[in-house]
């Protein structure tokens, strides 16, 4: 309907000989009473015309004629609002009821898209952080295929880096601690119970003695498997795992160092190499090689973005903790020195969350005195409200994560509240036998039924809007709006009445209702339940 509306505003424009390229927006108004749609393109194009904006949008709604418009008014300083006749929402009702891919759309183009995500190391458990990332990542991967995007993704293990020397030595210390030999733990070592598990495990496999190289690829197996059980437990998924080490065996890394250097964005100073990251935007240039030889995080980093550059994606989404965002600009630096398009990659930075308890934050675990983990949070307080929650505030602001809230089966839950519309529906659907069918409606004209049908409408264009812009939150948002205008419809009126037409409408629209918040909290992760 937006592009519907903007093809009438554009037409009426040249029927009035405005030729020029004018940004037509067609938005819902945030007000009530103020038409469905709404325009502001008399308020940005008067001063084409040498008109005041009210007139202007007067003498363009006096060559806007379309049956599906029931009337058109200027509002306020030179908007135009749209009153639209109710067919289009009735036609969308049937649409629902019919059309199992409702929701879904070519909006996308079978644009590539690369999501990257979590990519915790594996040297301990994932916690609050990782889970957050987890559900925003899989959610936005559901929620762009839903809206024709070509998805993959993509976790990065970091496999190669000095963090796996430093969990070896860890579960050796371990190892020898636990055969009653006189240990110093080293300095940079991990201290999670896993850790002690693991020497448990190996000194169980190889009493006597065992290799460096041994404990490693234990130690590295061991929790890798652990964190895939525990986001396929979260409900999250990768359709690639990038080990970082096969990147130093393909020699991937010290091709890139040689092409930076031959393109001359490096030098040596102070017995490292450094790269003229400051000449591309950053604050101050870095160190890709530390004067004791070994290459920084930085250096690998480049190659794995350059390897992703070589697969063919149109956009790259990296999904990185907040302690990452001085990192941005380096990175785009280093893409840009290798020809490739900054532009392409966006990187979303998640900001921390705060775990709550009877109004206290819980910052330790019980169990183990270390962070919560996400199997800890999930045991507590289920899956489908630990994703909604994540799921529930964009990325860059902090989130506050009530557990008492999560727990409660009332509607101060706000996952409860919309799983329960769907399961009240299911409860009277299945008091009703008859056969659901397209109709021509003329019952369903009251201002409870109008609102929920005029948001209906709204989903596609919602999950468009959160594919492109990388929100999961929009529908989160949505659904728990629409189950309050289904919560608010069924306070007010009956569905199943004396009335067999009016009844068979009433049906059609809780079934399309209950069809759409199913729909969206798919989206996100979570289920519905035809009985709570």
């Amino acid at each position: 309907m937006k592009n519907y509306l903007k093809n009438l505003v554009k037409e009426a424009l040249l029927r009035l000989n405005i030729n020029d390229e004018i940004e037509i927006n067609i938005d819902v108004p945030t007000k009530k009473g103020f038409g469905e749609y709404t325009t502001n393109v008399a308020l940005t194009s008067a001063k084409l015309v040498n008109m005041n904006p009210r007139d202007f949008a007067a003498k363009l709604i006096e060559v806007i004629k379309d049956d599906k418009i029931e009337k058109i008014e200027v509002a306020g300083p030179g908007f135009i609002n749209f009153y639209l006749k109710n067919d289009y929402l009735y036609e969308n009702l049937n649409r629902v009821i019919t059309d199992p891919t409702y929701g879904s759309s070519s909006y996308g183009n079978g644009k590539k898209v690369e999501i990257e995500y979590v990519s915790a190391n594996p040297t301990g458990t994932l916690h609050l952080g990782h889970a957050r990332g987890a559900a925003y990542g899989d959610s936005l991967a559901r929620i762009m295929k839903c809206a024709g995007y070509d998805v993959t993704r993509e976790y990065y293990i970091n496999d190669g880096g000095n963090q796996i020397n430093n969990l070896t030595n860890s579960i050796l210390a371990r190892y020898k601690e636990l055969k009653g030999e006189k240990i110093e733990f080293p300095e940079d070592g991990y201290h999670g119970v896993e850790i002690v598990e693991l020497a448990k495990e190996i000194l169980a496999k190889y009493p006597d003695e065992v290799s460096l190289e041994v404990v490693k690829e234990y130690g590295m197996n061991y929790l890798l498997d652990n964190i895939k059980r525990d986001l396929k437990n979260f409900n999250v998924e990768f359709d690639i795992w990038f080990s970082e080490k096969s990147l130093y065996e393909s020699k991937q890394v010290d091709k890139v160092l040689k092409l930076l250097e031959e393109k001359g964005y490096t030098y040596e100073a102070e017995g490292a190499v450094w790269l003229k990251t400051s000449e591309f935007g950053d604050e101050k240039d870095r160190v890709l090689v530390k004067n004791d030889g070994n290459y920084t995080y930085l250096l690998p980093d480049i190659a794995y973005h350059l390897n992703k550059y070589s697969r063919g994606y149109d956009e790259l989404i990296d999904v990185l903790g907040a302690d990452h965002h001085g990192y941005i600009p380096r990175l785009k630096a280093s893409i840009e020195m290798l020809g490739e398009d900054p532009n392409k990659l966006d990187v979303e930075i998640l900001q921390m969350v705060r775990l709550l308890k009877s109004g206290e934050e819980i910052k330790m675990s019980k169990r183990t005195g270390k962070v919560v983990t996400l199997n800890e949070l999930v045991e507590e307080v289920g899956l489908d409200a630990t994703r909604y929650i994540f799921t529930s505030r964009s990325l860059d602001t902090q989130l506050d994560f009530d557990m008492d809230i999560a727990t409660k089966h009332n509607n101060e839950n706000p996952v409860y509240y919309i799983q329960y519309a769907y399961a009240r529906i299911c409860s009277i659907l299945s008091d009703y036998n008859h056969e659901i069918r397209e109709l021509e409606y003329k019952n369903l004209n009251s201002s409870y039924v109008l609102d929920i049908l005029k948001k209906m409408y709204e989903f596609e264009d919602v999950v468009n809007s959160a594919a492109e812009r990388h929100m999961p939150h929009l529908i989160t948002n949505y659904v728990y709006d629409f189950a309050t205008l289904f919560h608010t419809f069924y306070a007010h009126e009956h569905v199943l009445t004396d009335d067999e037409v009016k009844t068979e409408e009433y049906i059609n629209l809780i079934k399309a209702v209950s069809i759409v918040i199913k729909k969206a909290l798919e989206l996100i992760g979570v289920q519905v339940y035809e009985k709570m």
